[in-house]
């Protein structure tokens, strides 16, 4: 029986792409390089911010340049992250609802831990008090460590478990976590790319969520 949510932070339970869209391009502005558009940046997301930093600026530049730009966005960003970010549409009320019920949930990122922690205590505090995101001493999604870290803190078991999330690197992470994954179809990966990527059990809305938990929730490929 599950009766624990690990969720994924971006594009799942969170729409961040604007601030980071404008958190990205103000970087490479500030490098004079060139600008990239939303949808190129919302498919860069889902392996943490240097990854991000790296798919948007040219691949031709020194990593002197790429280092600057690195910790231009990082600054920017941690300073910038609450401006447009916003949970999607229904979610605070469904996390309301699983707590109700008595779901252990936390939250898993490859975002790095200060911006986890803020946007945490911003919006969801009142009802999960555990998140983690990348840190030193530990490997980031898709590896099992950080998912299994939660795990521990929340007394709880990949038996029980379900991990819910909105791209391939969250497939792969419930993967090897050894747990079922739930793909949102509102975050940053569409339906047929997921399909390819392995994935079996859908939400287009957040209530499709909890239909799914009282179901038997079908385990990726």
């Amino acid at each position: 029986m599950i009766n624990t949510i690990i969720w994924d932070l971006d594009g799942t339970i969170l729409n961040t792409l604007d601030d980071l869209s404008d958190s990205v391009n103000y970087a490479l502005q500030s490098s004079g390089l060139p600008k990239r558009n939303k949808t190129e940046i919302r498919r860069y997301l889902g392996n943490g911010i240097r990854n991000l930093v790296q798919q948007s600026a040219p691949k031709n530049i020194t990593e002197e340049l790429f280092e600057q730009t690195f910790q231009t966005f990082r600054s920017y960003y941690f300073e910038h992250c609450l401006i447009k970010t916003k949970p999607y549409e229904g979610i605070t009320e469904l996390m309301a609802q699983l707590k109700t019920d008595d779901y252990k949930m936390a939250i898993v990122s490859n975002k790095a831990q200060k911006a986890v922690t803020d946007l945490n205590n911003k919006f969801f505090s009142e009802h999960i008090t555990i998140a983690i995101g990348e840190q030193e001493g530990i490997q980031r999604k898709p590896a099992p460590d950080m998912v299994n870290n939660a795990l521990e803190l929340l007394g709880s078991s990949p038996a029980h478990t379900v991990y819910i999330g909105d791209s391939e690197v969250d497939l792969q992470t419930a993967r090897n976590a050894q747990m079922p994954c739930i793909s949102v179809l509102w975050g940053f990966r569409d339906k047929d790319f997921l399909v390819q990527h392995g994935a079996t059990a859908f939400a287009e809305k957040p209530q499709d969520i909890k239909t799914l938990l009282s179901l038997s929730v079908p385990t990726n490929a």
